[in-house]
C-alpha cells in the first residue's frame, strides 16, 4: 500500500469493479493515451477486475483510491527495468479526477515506494509526447527528459512518440 495526502494506492478488490467501470474503464478520455480499450459493459468490467486482481498478485500494480470516500478512481504501477531502476507501467485517473494534483501525488508515491521498498536509485517515467499534462507533470517533479522513441498504437495504428524522463532517487 502507498499512502499520499489524498490517495491510497492498494491492491484491487472484486467490489472495485463498479467504481473502475464508471470512473475509468468506460471513459474514452481515460484510454486516450493508454494501450487498453474502453470496457463496453458491466459484465466485462467484472471480468476485468478479476484479471486485474490476478495480475496485481505478482506485480507492483495498484488501484488508486480517494481517501475521502474510498472510491477507486484509477490505477498505477511500476516494474524493475534494471539494477536499482524502476519504471512506471502506466498511470491513469478518471477524467472527473484530473486537475486535482493527484498525478503528482501518485508519481511521488511511486518514487518513494521504489526507493524505500525496492531499493531503487533511479526512477523512469514515460509519457506520450502529445500528452501535455503528463509531460508537464514530469517536469514539475524535476524529472529530466532523456530520450524518446517512435511507436505505433496497436489499437488503431496511430503513430506516436513516447518520451522518457529520469530522476535519481
Amino acid at each position: 500500500m502507498i499512502a499520499t495526502e489524498d490517495l491510497i494506492l492498494d491492491k484491487a478488490k472484486y467490489s472495485d469493479w463498479k467504481d473502475m467501470y464508471v470512473n475509468v474503464w468506460s471513459r474514452p478520455e481515460s484510454a486516450k493515451y493508454m494501450l487498453w480499450r474502453v470496457t463496453p459493459d458491466e459484465d466485462e468490467a467484472r471480468r476485468r477486475i478479476e484479471r486485474t486482481m490476478a495480475f496485481q498478485k505478482d506485480h507492483d500494480a495498484f488501484l488508486v483510491y480517494e481517501r475521502a470516500g474510498g472510491a477507486a478512481i484509477g490505477f498505477a504501477g511500476v516494474v524493475q527495468t534494471g539494477p536499482h531502476t524502476y519504471e512506471d507501467t502506466g498511470i491513469c485517473v478518471g477524467p472527473d479526477y484530473v486537475g486535482r494534483g493527484y498525478g503528482k501525488q501518485i508519481v511521488r508515491g511511486l518514487m518513494e515506494f521504489c526507493r524505500d521498498e525496492r531499493g531503487a536509485k533511479e526512477f523512469v517515467y514515460t509519457a506520450r509526447e502529445e500528452n501535455q499534462a503528463a509531460n508537464a507533470l514530469a517536469r514539475s517533479l524535476g524529472l529530466s527528459l532523456t530520450g524518446g522513441e517512435d511507436k505505433t498504437d496497436p489499437r488503431d495504428g496511430h503513430a506516436y512518440r513516447i518520451l522518457e524522463y529520469r530522476i535519481a532517487l
